[in-house]
């Protein structure tokens, strides 16, 4: 939990709300949740009284992230609801083919990827959106440090999303993988 916190910590400041959402099932995960909210909530007051802190049962969060995903900045949370919540973020997004993901390891090494998988059946077609690793590397950077380079490779996806694409969906973008690619690239180049 300690590490949870503190990467959440650390994360804050993403959204717009300096909030973190602590995502667990008091209710039925008593002794294990129990214990990771009342920490939450004692340790934040204590080490970070200007972060406002909520607390989510996992079935509201991703009831919530469907009908009001800008309510949520940061959601601390362990492994499996992580994994159930960051899919469904994935959909509300636009779909598995466009997310990217990070396991973060604030004190070490971290691993950054495209999590809509391989999609064998679309090697060597040249219809994938290649956002989706262009997203990991957006992430990448901005967990090394690099704040200024992060936000002009996400500034030019945006662009390219809001102006260029037809459609985020594989085969309907308007434009090949490289394309797109070379989009991003010459936004960047700007």
């Amino acid at each position: 939990f300690e590490y949870a916190r503190k990467y959440g910590k650390k994360a804050r400041g993403k959204g717009d709300k300096n909030t973190l959402a602590l995502c667990g099932k008091t209710n039925v995960l008593t002794y294990i949740y129990d214990l990771w909210e009342r920490a939450f909530h004692e340790m934040g007051q204590a080490e970070y009284p200007d972060i406002e802190r909520e607390y989510y049962h996992v079935d509201a969060t991703c009831m919530w992230m469907v009908k009001n995903p800008e309510w949520f900045d940061v959601i601390v949370t362990g492994n499996m609801f992580g994994d159930i919540i960051t899919d469904l973020g994935a959909m509300v997004q636009g779909g598995m083919g466009i997310a990217a993901g990070g396991n973060i390891n604030p004190e070490g090494v971290s691993m950054f990827e495209p999590i809509g998988g391989s999609a064998p059946k679309y090697t060597g077609k040249g219809v994938i959106n290649p956002l989706a690793a262009i997203c990991a590397v957006q992430m990448m950077l901005e967990t090394l440090g690099e704040e200024k380079a992060a936000e002009k490779l996400e500034d030019a996806v945006k662009f390219v999303t809001a102006n260029k694409l037809k459609s985020l969906q594989a085969g309907r973008m308007g434009y090949s993988t490289s394309e797109v690619g070379d989009l991003v690239a010459e936004k960047l180049c700007e």
